[in-house]
């Protein structure tokens, strides 16, 4: 029961955490195929080999200085967040490679790799729970680690490897081929430094005042990404408005869907009552699609045809077009 409890844990809260990052891209839905690959990377690749490499590399620390503390620190501060960052980055590193036109904006970037983060975060909970709460402490235990893991330090992985997806955002949506190259390197580089500077404080600050002020950097850290996310929601409303506007002129979409398709408000609250109409897949494609013609006629604009932007602007139009007169605004 104390395993299964574990798991559940583990994985619940952190597959609610990955719903709402999910939620939170409010005008162009990721694939949720993409979604659900970038988490199973997560929670079994990259948390199955980082425990192995950090436990190899902590063994040969401990042979190195024989000492149980040093080991600890330096496993925790050293040896771990690049090796762990380097493992969920490497599926963000995927969708931008191989789905770069499933790679728009800024908030894309946030979004794969905090769900990344959030599947390897719900193997190590579940492992921590059960091996350090509940047989060491019972159900006490357990659920005093659960309060640890999932509301005090639950965002923390998200929050260190949403800097990478920034940094590969970064490099989508720039020429300058130094900056595609120096964006990933320095998203990667704060990534692990973050990672670290947690870990460092963690071990360093023991009991009641180190938990509080582990705590209160993470939750700090976690509020000015809000912040961030607020902000990049921001920019693509404003891009929606800007590039979506002719297609009223042209006959695509209309007056009404544009201004649905501008408010994410208005969106949730077609898609309610779409769900009733029995329109939803319609409607919740629709504005899909509005929102990634808008980010491709920005694309357009700022990098050129890249690979096809023309073409792909053109196909969703002609869909579009098709959906118009089904989706509700």
């Amino acid at each position: 029961m104390g395993f299964a409890l574990s798991v559940f844990f583990g994985f619940v809260p952190m597959l609610f955490f990955a719903w709402v990052l999910y939620w939170l891209d409010r005008y162009e839905k990721e694939p949720k195929i993409l979604i659900g690959g970038v988490f199973f990377w997560g929670a079994a690749v990259s948390a199955g080999v980082a425990f192995v490499v950090n436990t190899l590399l902590g063994m040969g620390i401990y042979l190195f200085t024989n000492s149980d503390a040093l080991t600890d620190l330096a496993t925790g501060s050293i040896v771990a967040p690049p090796v762990e960052e380097t493992l969920k980055g490497l599926a963000v590193l995927f969708v931008f490679l191989f789905y770069r036109h499933e790679f728009d904006s800024i908030l894309d970037g946030i979004v794969y790799a905090g769900i990344t983060a959030l599947g390897f975060a719900a193997t190590e909970n579940t492992y921590y729970i059960y091996n350090y709460g509940y047989l060491e402490g019972g159900y006490e235990g357990l659920f005093a680690l659960v309060f640890v893991r999932v509301f005090l330090v639950g965002w923390q992985h998200p929050f260190y490897t949403a800097f990478f997806g920034i940094g590969l955002a970064g490099a989508r949506l720039t020429k300058n081929s130094g900056l595609k190259f120096i964006y990933p390197m320095v998203g990667w580089a704060v990534a692990v430094g973050m990672h670290a500077l947690h870990n460092t404080l963690a071990s360093l600050l023991t009991g009641t005042r180190g938990l509080l002020v582990s705590t209160l950097f993470d939750w700090s850290g976690w509020f000015f990404m809000v912040l961030f996310i607020l902000w990049a929601i921001r920019r693509i409303q404003q891009r929606i408005k800007t590039y979506l506007k002719d297609e009223i002129e042209l006959g695509v979409i209309s007056a009404k869907q544009y201004r649905t398709a501008c408010s994410a408000w208005a969106q949730s609250m077609t898609r309610l009552v779409a769900v009733f109409n029995g329109r939803y897949r319609t409607t919740s494609r629709f504005y899909n699609l509005a929102g990634d013609l808008a980010h491709k006629k920005y694309q357009r604009v700022n990098l050129g045809e890249e690979g096809g932007n023309s073409e792909r602007i053109r196909d969703i139009r002609q869909q579009l077009a098709e959906l118009a007169p089904l989706a509700l605004a």
